[in-house]
């Protein structure tokens, strides 16, 4: 059995490349192989958000705080809250973040496939977020 304390890997930023906005990533674990998990806590402050990504074996996301979107290419802009979870089906594309005005956190849970657990595409822009954010099923006004 491994136990890896809370706080006893640092925190890093989200990086610009594959992030708008502010981002907090504070990696949780990854699992030695065979098991091939990696999981994170992700914090998006206001309006923060992915860019389009696919995951190889797919992405489980379990909202813990705050208030959140996400949306599937083509499909909805959805609003996540503190105990949604999310499965984003293998090589489904798709961003996740922050709402407008308030932060949200969540736990991300993948696997890799041949040492890779995430193919980062192109960047939402502010318009399109903008406009996801007016589009919103399952919101009110956070």
């Amino acid at each position: 059995m491994q136990i890896t304390r809370a706080g006893s890997i640092p925190s890093v930023k989200g990086p610009a490349e594959y992030f708008s906005g502010t981002v907090r990533i504070d990696p949780l674990f990854q699992a030695p192989p065979p098991a091939r998990s990696v999981g994170g806590s992700v914090t998006f402050e206001p309006g923060a958000r992915t860019a389009w990504h696919t995951h190889p074996l797919g992405q489980i996301l379990i909202v813990t705080s705050g208030s959140g979107r996400t949306q599937c290419s083509g499909g909805p802009v959805v609003k996540i809250q503190p105990g949604d979870v999310i499965w984003c089906p293998p090589g489904h594309k798709h961003w996740h973040g922050a709402s407008p005005t308030t932060a949200m956190t969540h736990i991300a849970i993948t696997e890799a496939l041949d040492g890779k657990v995430v193919d980062w595409l192109e960047k939402l822009t502010d318009e399109e977020y903008a406009a996801a954010a007016a589009n919103v099923e399952g919101a009110s006004s956070s």
